[in-house]
């Protein structure tokens, strides 16, 4: 089975304290689902494109997996946390 990767780049944090609220929630709802964070914070160096904001990266052990996981209810319970705190791009893709 090939591993699938979650990848989530914030276009703004407007509301720190909604992140917060989301942050506590999504890390170990996401962890609960089996996915392992590879990545997460700001860009190091940014060589092509203007977003200086923070990414992260979770792999999972399927495609299935990483969508189970979005849509379950403890993690759907940290993006209703969230709200309008932040605008982000998730994408889930398959790995190589």
């Amino acid at each position: 089975m090939t591993k699938a990767y979650s990848i989530v780049t914030y276009l703004n944090i407007s509301d720190p304290d909604r992140f917060a609220a989301y942050a506590k929630i999504a890390g170990p709802a996401i962890e609960a689902e089996g996915g392992r964070f590879i990545a997460r914070g700001e860009p190091v160096e940014i060589l092509e494109g203007t977003n200086n904001n923070r990414v992260v990266i979770i792999e999972f052990e399927s495609t299935e997996a990483a969508l189970s996981a979005y849509r379950s209810a403890s993690y759907q319970s940290a993006v209703e946390a969230l709200g309008d705190g932040a605008r982000r791009d998730y994408r889930i893709v398959p790995g190589c």
